[in-house]
């Protein structure tokens, strides 16, 4: 916290520091006998009147009142990363969105519109970087109107806690109902040590995901709509351990693009799990990806996923930024 010469706590923020980065600390019991404090620390999104809201790094909005602050000041935009690559939003946002394509996109701005005939929330949503060049509302509008017309409910993926990402936007979206589905993190971690890893399994790669790949596979009754999303990327790579009952015991996905690897679907058989499949199906295609190139690598990870979380964590990764899918309101979604 911000303490003067004189060794006292100082609000050093204002309202003219909407959509920076700060650490607050307010009184958040002032009925108890011993005053007790809570810090906050996220980008200032609105100070109306009396009322701060503050967006966390996870997408949570806290709204403090300004009378409870004890102190406050301006914080770095991100903290230094002490390992791994480093990587802005920006860059890890294209990236991730050329490994997952939609079938059709169209550019509003420097937004882009991206449909799949509702195949994941992520081929089917809007990538807002940067100006959309109108205002918001007529942008929220024409944003509506294009998803309407191919019958699906409109999705923005914005993203948080990072230097670039889009707090404010969020805050904009929440004001006018849009609903926030999903939240997501996307890690990042040297490729090399995921290639070390050397676990048993047997794994084969195809650069097709045949009918036994798709039988482990989570998402069941694949239109071609979903194998034209599943196969698109600059190199993509598919593996599989053989399992029993023609279907793989485990499975994973991979998209090479430049010096970037990205891991997706790794799957294993509920009755194969603890084995070490998942770490060799990784292992092997971080090795294909060093192959082409590549010496960075990310994933997506869903926040309730403690199993995932565990063994990416093991394996070097650390969550970059989070990521939130905004649904239109008056709409419903169930798409993942």
């Amino acid at each position: 916290m911000e303490i003067s010469a004189a060794g006292r706590l100082e609000v050093r923020i204002t309202a003219a520091d909407v959509g920076k980065r700060v650490s607050v600390r307010r009184l958040s019991d002032s009925g108890a006998s011993v005053e007790k404090f809570t810090d906050t620390v996220g980008v200032l999104t609105s100070w109306d009147k009396d009322v701060l809201v503050i967006t966390r790094r996870d997408g949570e909005q806290v709204r403090i009142a300004a009378s409870s602050l004890v102190a406050g000041k301006i914080v770095p935009a991100a903290p230094a990363r002490r390992k791994g690559p480093a990587a802005t939003y920006e860059e890890l946002a294209h990236i991730s969105a050329r490994a997952w394509r939609p079938l059709e996109s169209e550019r509003l701005g420097e937004w882009e519109l991206r449909a799949a005939s509702g195949f994941t929330r992520r081929a089917n949503s809007v990538l807002p970087l940067g100006d959309p060049g109108l205002p918001l509302d007529d942008a929220l509008t024409a944003v509506r109107r294009w998803y309407g017309e191919r019958g699906l409910p409109a999705y923005l993926q914005t993203a948080t806690g990072a230097a670039g990402t889009q707090e404010l936007l969020c805050a904009e979206l929440a004001e006018r109902g849009w609903v926030r589905e999903v939240t997501a993190e996307l890690w990042i971690g040297a490729l090399a040590p995921v290639a070390d890893l050397r676990e048993p399994g047997g794994v084969t790669l195809s650069r097709t995901a045949d009918a036994a790949w798709l039988a482990r596979y989570q998402r069941k009754g694949l239109s071609e709509v979903a194998l034209r999303v599943l196969g698109s990327g600059p190199s993509v790579w598919f593996a599989s351990v053989p399992g029993e009952g023609g279907a793989p015991a485990a499975i994973g996905r991979l998209v090479v693009d430049g010096r970037w690897a990205g891991f997706a679907a790794v799957e294993v058989a509920p009755e194969r799990r603890r084995e070490g499949l998942a770490t060799a199906v990784m292992a092997a295609l971080a090795r294909q990806a060093l192959d082409e190139g590549a010496s960075a690598a990310w994933l997506q990870v869903e926040t309730d996923n403690t199993a995932a979380r565990a063994l990416y964590g093991r394996t070097g990764f650390a969550a970059h930024h989070a990521y939130h899918h905004y649904r239109e309101p008056g709409t419903s979604g169930a798409r993942r």
